[in-house]
């Protein structure tokens, strides 16, 4: 098994979905609920985002082909997008959900997408999937992904022990973190768009 390769999807996966900063907005979301209703929006929301996030590594360079779009277009758009996301981090300004709704509803909009399955997630999963070179590279993406799903899914099971053990400020300093970390991928990604697209053209006929 590649472990280096599980470990860049792991790390990289994790810290772009950012569980920790995840669990003011799913304890907001869930404040109405009882226990076992908030672990069920918990479990359909890293469900749906599995789903998606496998959607998109399976079939979407046939997506993108379809519509004439070249992987480092994505590339480009997602670092952009990213962003914008880091900088909600690092400035505590993330956007706040204005309405709660049920259970259902939370779990699958802004839980399981935008914020587990969001652009990041979705070009960084197929760019592995581009670099992949055999059977078993992509089996140790597919461990990758749902070893970061698994995580997450623990970290919303025993959010409100977290909240209690980190208190607002220990995770306040674990999203700046995240999105000091967030800000660099998205520069790299920036950064790898140009790289590709300069080579495209170099390479061209």
């Amino acid at each position: 098994m590649n472990l280096k390769l599980l470990g860049e999807v792991f790390v990289t996966l994790l810290v772009i979905v950012d569980p920790p900063g995840m669990v003011p907005v799913f304890l907001a979301l869930t404040g109405t609920m009882d226990g076992r209703a908030r672990m069920k929006a918990g479990t359909q929301a890293v469900l749906l985002a599995l789903g998606v996030i496998v959607g998109f590594a399976v079939a979407g360079q046939t997506l993108l082909d379809y519509l004439h779009v070249e992987l480092p277009a994505l590339q480009g758009a997602g670092g952009l997008l990213l962003i914008l996301v880091a900088l909600q981090l690092l400035t505590g300004k993330a956007d706040e959900p204005s309405e709660q709704g049920g259970t259902t509803n939370v779990a699958l909009v802004p839980i399981g997408t935008p914020l587990l399955a969001g652009p990041g997630a979705i070009v960084a999963t197929m760019l592995f999937v581009q670099r992949a070179e055999s059977a078993d590279e992509y089996l140790v993406i597919g461990i990758g992904i749902l070893l970061v799903m698994l995580a997450v899914w623990l970290v919303l099971r025993f959010s409100g022990v977290i909240v209690k053990l980190l208190r607002p400020a220990g995770i306040e300093v674990l999203t700046r973190i995240a999105g000091l970390l967030l800000a660099a991928i998205a520069v790299q990604l920036i950064a790898d768009a140009i790289d590709a697209f300069v080579q495209l053209y170099i390479n061209a006929p």
